[in-house]
């Protein structure tokens, strides 16, 4: 599929009843929020000069603590800094890679495309072509379209530690997902990053962390340092790891999560709020060889529409 047309019809899904992607619907979690920012307002939160230190800490235990899933390596990247979203994170990681040509998997978040067609002279899909030692890459774990670990990941990953490809893996779900293997163990990985946005409906506070090897001192680090940082999204998220645990989705939903996928006939995914089909709802397609459904807005009240 040529480029826009591909741009074109990721754009279209978000109008379709499983298409969008975003935390699971849940108004009493948002009231909770609600709750929460005005709480943390009130103690003095934006004056609070440490409050992105000790949410990166906080956050990054809250994230070894999943009995759900398996992680390794992680303990390698204890460089810590919170970022708005893992988006902030994907723009300094292009920034610091601008030279090479991007590479992501088909089916990725449609950010990448975006930025690739902005900001890089050469980009292909992994799947397009072979890796090069000037590539850079950037995937999703779980992975965006099939809501687990990507088939061609480890095969991938080995030949970025060969050809010395810096890698950024995207974490964005972890938290609504279980049984996934997350294994940081390869040394081309140079960053992973997470957010809460599709954990809790705090898409909106921008409350992430980019999790480095080393502190280079790149323009993420040095304003973390200087404390110029969104303090109100770090107290929410602070809040927020201290009442839930990163199994909570994953436990909450994947009775219904199943339920939905039987009345469907798909497949549930490693991510609660996804499902997948080789042969049905092909106007979900993102280009791969299955059809993503997103059940997000419809966990909570037990119904498909």
């Amino acid at each position: 599929m040529p480029k826009q047309e591909q741009w074109n019809a990721l754009l279209k899904l978000k109008s379709l009843p499983y298409g969008s992607v975003h935390c699971i619907k849940n108004e009493e979690l948002e009231n909770e929020v609600a709750e929460i920012v005005k709480d943390v307002i009130s103690s003095g939160c934006l004056n609070d000069t440490d409050v992105h230190d000790r949410f990166c800490k906080k956050y990054l235990t809250w994230i070894l603590s999943t009995k759900n899933n398996n992680i390794t390596g992680l303990e390698n990247f204890s460089a810590l800094a919170f970022s708005n979203g893992t988006t902030e994170a994907f723009d300094k990681f292009y920034l610091k890679h601008k030279a090479r040509r991007l590479r992501y998997f088909k089916g990725e978040y449609m950010y990448h495309l975006a930025s690739a067609k902005a900001y890089f002279n050469d980009y292909a899909v992994i799947e397009d072509d072979a890796l090069r030692s000037t590539d850079v890459v950037v995937f999703s774990l779980p992975f965006a379209d099939n809501g687990a670990e990507h088939p061609l990941m480890e095969d991938i990953l080995n030949a970025c530690d060969k050809l010395n490809i810096p890698v950024l893996i995207d974490c964005c779900y972890f938290g609504v997902c279980g049984g996934v293997n997350f294994n940081f163990d390869h040394r081309c990985i140079e960053e992973v990053v997470f957010s809460l946005s599709k954990n809790f409906p705090v898409q909106h506070l921008r409350i992430g962390m980019r999790c480095s090897r080393i502190d280079n001192d790149d323009p993420l680090f040095v304003y973390n340092k200087n404390k110029y940082v969104n303090r109100l999204g770090a107290a929410v998220g602070e809040a927020l790891l201290s009442r839930y645990s990163p199994d909570y989705n994953y436990d909450t939903y994947r009775s219904t999560q199943e339920k939905f996928s039987t009345e469907l006939g798909v497949n549930p995914t490693k991510c609660v709020f996804f499902a997948n089909s080789e042969d049905k709802f092909s106007e979900y397609n993102r280009g791969t060889s299955q059809n993503r459904l997103c059940f997000s807005k419809y966990l909570k009240q037990g119904y498909l529409p």
